[in-house]
Parts: C-alpha cells; sequence; structure tokens
C-alpha cells in the first residue's frame, strides 16, 4: 500500500512540476536570455533533483523516485515553456 503512495505522490511531483515550471517560463522568463540557451531545460531539471534529494530522504515514505520524477518534470517543463517563448506560443488557456 505504502509502495501506491509512493508512486502517487512521485507522479503529482512530476506532472505538477512540469506544468508549474512550463507557466513560469512562458509567463515570467520570456524576456530575458535564459529561453535561448538550450541547455536550460537539463540544467534545471538536473538541480531540482537535486534539491529534491535530501528531502525525500528524511521523508519515509517517498524516495529517489520522485526527486527524479519531479526533476524531469521540472526538466521538460522548463524546456517546452522556453520553446514556446523562443515560437511566440504564449496562449494562456
Amino acid at each position: 500500500m505504502l509502495e501506491l503512495i509512493a508512486v502517487g505522490v512521485a507522479g503529482v511531483a512530476g506532472v505538477g512540476g512540469h506544468f508549474k515550471a512550463r507557466e513560469f517560463v512562458k509567463r515570467r522568463l520570456r524576456f530575458t536570455k535564459w529561453v535561448e540557451r538550450p541547455g536550460v531545460g537539463l540544467a534545471a531539471g538536473a538541480l531540482t533533483a537535486l534539491a529534491a534529494a535530501p528531502v525525500v530522504a528524511i521523508l519515509p515514505v517517498v524516495g529517489v523516485g520522485t526527486a527524479i520524477a519531479a526533476g524531469v518534470g521540472v526538466g521538460t517543463g522548463v524546456a517546452l515553456g522556453s520553446k514556446d517563448a523562443r515560437e511566440g506560443n504564449l496562449n494562456y488557456d
């Protein structure tokens, strides 16, 4: 049962991180030069996973998979948000 909860938390962290990061990059970072850099999504995902690692080490239910899922979610969100900002796809639906 605890494994199912851990998978759910990892999924929510990944999907939530993706959507929040994508919207943040589209809205706030579209005027910066960081959006034009090709590896910004990879860097953001790696930094998120590294920052989340000590937090998930303390929590009893979640593990390293949750930190990795959050890193992947934020990384893909930043990468797609920067692509949207470069191409001018700034729909806020």
